[in-house]
């Protein structure tokens, strides 16, 4: 897949795809992101979590948002098929900025570049959920997405 740079000069956000050389980026937003939901993730998930992400086979992808060199923010996405329609769905399941990177765009620059991968894709749909709490990040998807009004369930 192809590198979605986002306009190229000093201090300027670049949309990638993960790499097999960026774990070391990866890994302490990955666990920025769990840590921020609370959730605890066995290293051996992790590690096969981000094997997937690199896997063509897999319906799965990871796009990094980079400034000067550094992985500032991590967006991974879940294809799947929909009984409403004949095109896969695109569910954005994880989006991290690093604390010390936020307000520079990041966040709806991997948005942006998901939206641009799942019309690649021939995606219908992109969607994804977050906490209700979350309202630093509801700012901006209220800008960039509508909300559904649906409620989540779940057991376990």
């Amino acid at each position: 897949m192809s590198v979605l740079n986002i306009v190229k000069a000093a201090g300027a956000i670049d949309v990638r795809d993960l790499a097999t050389t960026d774990r070391a980026g990866w890994e302490p937003l990955w666990r920025g992101y769990l840590d921020f939901y609370g959730a605890v993730v066995a290293d051996d998930v992790s590690d096969l979590t981000f094997r997937r992400l690199l896997d063509p086979a897999e319906d799965m992808f990871c796009l990094v948002a980079e400034q000067d060199g550094v992985i500032v923010g991590i967006v991974q996405c879940v294809l799947h098929r929909s009984t409403w329609t004949t095109a896969p769905y695109c569910y954005l399941q994880d989006l991290f900025v690093s604390p010390d990177a936020r307000d520079n765009g990041a966040g709806r620059k991997l948005i942006e570049a998901v939206y641009a991968r799942a019309d690649q894709l021939g995606a219908a749909r992109v969607y994804w959920l977050t906490h209700e709490t979350n309202a630093t990040a509801r700012v901006l998807y209220d800008t960039i997405a509508v909300r559904s009004g649906f409620i989540q369930y779940r057991r376990g």
